[in-house]
């Protein structure tokens, strides 16, 4: 399912697409009043939000490169912020054959000999102006900025990279600061080294180390190919942990042009980004139907919150305790010792990424009683803001009521707003509470407000 729905000549978007080609796909509709009411009534969803566009070097060379900067003025003037990054590899080969000169890699994957590098300098000049151009015309404030710093790749395979690079740093601050001005950031694959020295970086990973750093919304390639195929057919929606099976275990199924894209958007998702996007951008006004449909144009890539969500085991014990400690220090969490969390292990969950523990929650249940309590919900500060707590809360009201809960209450004495704006719980009174839990609450002198979810 895309994220909303809106209308198009009068009719829905999905009937549309029953009629749209997707092969030849074009689009030459204008937009309507219904088609307004249809966006706008999705406005606040996606109201100042991040969402990272990589543009393909070849999308510049397409006929509809200027109705595309259109769609990015739509977007930007409905209060989503943007930022852009363009690859070079089309321009690299044109002037490579223009000037008849062996390049090494056109794409950034792999060695950048300095033949190749003075090539992809001057290619990236030449797009970065492009967009610039385009983003002034539609009405939009734009910056070339230097927020990236490069190191190199160094040596791959035993293979020396030469210039070719990879992000050392990004100026997250810049780049927000640009953003909440309502400026939007073009980011060039060129970036420069500690010293100053040039280093080529590919646009696919740039963009991916982008949307992670930023805490994208969404992470959209454009591209002029159908979107995310396998073996020649398209696929509209695919489950991350789908598209991961397939790139570890039969990576030449995945169709070459958009395999290194489908690659940088399964790493973006395990790092927190919801959505991945890879759109056709010959389509007309496919960027806007992409987001404000329910079926879109392209192919969506999306995480599953619950598949990196765990029973906790003993060796997690550890983990639980580091990660909660600073949360016990500002008392948002109730101190629990390592021999405390070791004898409740089985009722602790963990939210997991790359192999570590970023989140925790706990769900207690007492004798003769259909009321669980939801405790020490906590991830950590450089993952908080990702959806992850209210993923982890969602899991916990599912799993109460598979184990035929009638009730699930939470106390807290910070994270009110949570449980009640983004989880949807009700403040409740501690009547409600399971006798030994309201002993404890007593006890604790903590003064905790009572939240609860009938299930």
């Amino acid at each position: 399912m895309r994220d909303c729905e809106f209308t198009l000549k009068g009719l829905k978007c999905s009937s549309f697409l029953d009629d749209m080609k997707l092969d030849g796909r074009e689009n030459d509709r204008e937009l309507t009043p219904a088609d307004l009411r249809g966006i706008l009534k999705y406005v606040p969803l996606w109201r100042n939000h991040t969402f990272v566009i990589a543009l393909d070097g070849s999308v510049i060379a397409e006929e509809t490169i200027n109705n595309l900067m259109l769609e990015l003025a739509v977007l930007r003037n409905l209060g989503i912020r943007l930022l852009i990054v363009y690859g070079i590899g089309a321009q690299v080969k044109q002037l490579a054959h223009d000037q008849h000169v062996r390049i090494s890699d056109a794409h950034g994957y792999g060695p950048t000999d300095y033949a190749t590098l003075e090539l992809s300098i001057t290619a990236a000049g030449r797009v970065g102006h492009i967009v610039e151009r385009g983003l002034t015309h539609n009405g939009l404030r734009c910056a070339k900025v230097n927020a990236i710093r490069a190191t190199d790749k160094g040596i791959m395979g035993g293979t020396n990279q030469l210039f070719t690079g990879k992000v050392d740093k990004i100026d997250v601050e810049l780049l927000t600061g640009l953003m909440e001005k309502e400026l939007v950031p073009i980011i060039s694959p060129i970036a420069f080294t500690r010293d100053g020295s040039e280093r080529r970086i590919n646009s696919d990973q740039l963009a991916s180390e982008l949307a992670i750093s930023l805490k994208a919304s969404k992470l959209i390639y454009m591209l002029p190919y159908p979107g995310l195929t396998y073996n020649g057919q398209l696929r509209l929606n695919a489950d991350v942990i789908e598209v991961k099976k397939l790139l570890d275990n039969n990576p030449r199924s995945i169709d070459e042009q958009v395999r290194s894209k489908a690659s940088y958007a399964v790493k973006t998702i395990e790092r927190g980004t919801p959505r991945a996007h890879i759109i056709d951008c010959r389509i007309h006004d496919g960027l806007l139907t992409e987001v404000f449909s329910k079926v879109g144009i392209g192919s969506m890539i999306h995480s599953n919150p619950y598949s990196q969500i765990r029973k906790a085991k003993r060796k997690d014990v550890g983990a639980i305790f580091s990660l909660t400690k600073s949360a016990v220090r500002e008392q948002s969490l109730r101190a629990r010792s390592r021999q405390s969390i070791e004898s409740d292990i089985k009722d602790y969950f963990v939210y997991e990424i790359d192999e570590s523990v970023i989140g925790c929650f706990r769900i207690t249940s007492f004798p003769r009683s259909r009321v669980v309590e939801l405790g020490s919900v906590y991830v950590h500060p450089a993952y908080q803001g990702r959806r992850i707590g209210k993923a982890m809360v969602a899991y916990a009201v599912e799993e109460s009521t598979r184990l035929k809960r009638s009730r699930i209450v939470a106390l807290t004495t910070q994270s009110s707003a949570f449980f009640r704006d983004t989880c949807g719980f009700k403040l409740g009174q501690q009547s409600i509470l399971p006798k030994q839990l309201r002993e404890n609450v007593t006890r604790s002198g903590r003064n905790s407000q009572i939240f609860c979810q009938e299930l």
